[in-house]
């Protein structure tokens, strides 16, 4: 399958929570209709945004299901499958039902720290067994570990299936080292809202989004226009209006501040489970100024 199918706009979808701390799939089922009727190119499941560490296995099932049957093939569907343990996630990859399923993210695993050798081969395990397409997903701010541009490139020539990185180092010198070393086929996607238009001049394909939770619309203008050739003015429309909310969704971390805008937008509960909470009364408070102020 081409990764062409994951240029421009994806959105990693929260996973919203009724009272009772059951999943609310009529809200679900809203925020879909919200990202296909305004410009979502396709859809990430059980991605850090979902909170999938504290989705049991059935519920995750549960959650992609209905999204694949929801979406019902108008934009490809990615889902979330990762560990920091290797065998595990060879195993998922191995007996998961990946029907309506177009490619698997996978984030770098977590908490043990492996080194760059060990990243390569537990990617490279990965490739083995996946029968989709991987993206790889490197955010070391979550994960304790930075895959270098070396590894990511060493990864990308020496596993077929494996097409594209989330990257969310953070460094732009570490994106334009993979973006210039590609190897056909193989493509950057920003995993930072803030730094989309930059990372598509410099040859970047389009972003995982937190923030098209609640602009997709907005959302996916800005990725368009950017790969148009217009990122200058598209950046320049978008801080003006939403530099201040782009802070105020990560001030206490992800997802409390995008569930936040879409509790105010009447469209989810505000709840997360624990250990995340929601936003501060203080964080509310200035989100919902900033909405007011942008309309």
């Amino acid at each position: 399958m081409s990764n062409i199918h994951f240029q421009g706009l994806g959105v990693a979808l929260i996973t919203p929570f009724r009272e009772e701390g059951f999943i609310d799939f009529d809200a679900l089922s809203r925020l879909l209709d919200f990202q296909l009727e305004n410009g979502a190119d396709y859809i990430v499941a059980l991605g850090t945004t979902a909170e999938t560490p504290t989705l049991n296995k059935k519920e995750r099932a549960e959650v992609v299901r209905f999204i694949v049957e929801k979406v019902n093939g108008r934009i490809p569907v990615v889902m979330g499958v990762g560990g920091n343990n290797t065998a595990d996630v060879v195993e998922e990859l191995r007996h998961t039902d990946f029907t309506g399923v177009s490619a698997v993210l996978s984030v770098t695993p977590y908490y043990n720290k492996p080194t760059q050798e060990g990243l390569f081969q537990h990617y490279y395990a990965l490739s083995q067994a996946s029968p989709l397409p991987i993206i790889l997903y490197n955010v070391p701010g979550r994960t304790g570990v930075n895959m270098t541009a070396e590894t990511t490139l060493r990864i990308a020539r020496n596993c077929s299936n494996v097409v594209a990185v989330k990257e969310a180092s953070g460094s732009l010198d570490q994106i334009k080292a993979i973006v210039d070393g590609a190897p056909r086929g193989f493509h950057v996607i920003s995993g930072d809202d803030a730094i989309t238009t930059t990372v598509i001049e410099m040859g970047g394909i389009g972003v995982i989004s937190v923030f098209g939770n609640a602009f997709p619309k907005e959302m996916s203008w800005l990725v368009h226009s950017a790969l148009e050739g217009n990122a200058v003015s598209a950046r320049n429309k978008m801080e003006q209006n939403f530099n201040r909310l782009f802070h105020l969704i990560f001030v206490e971390g992800n997802p409390a501040g995008v569930k936040c805008i879409l509790y105010l937008k009447g469209m989810v509960e505000n709840r997360l489970r624990l250990p995340l909470v929601p936003v501060s009364e203080k964080t509310h408070r200035e989100i919902k100024e900033e909405l007011a102020r942008i309309g």
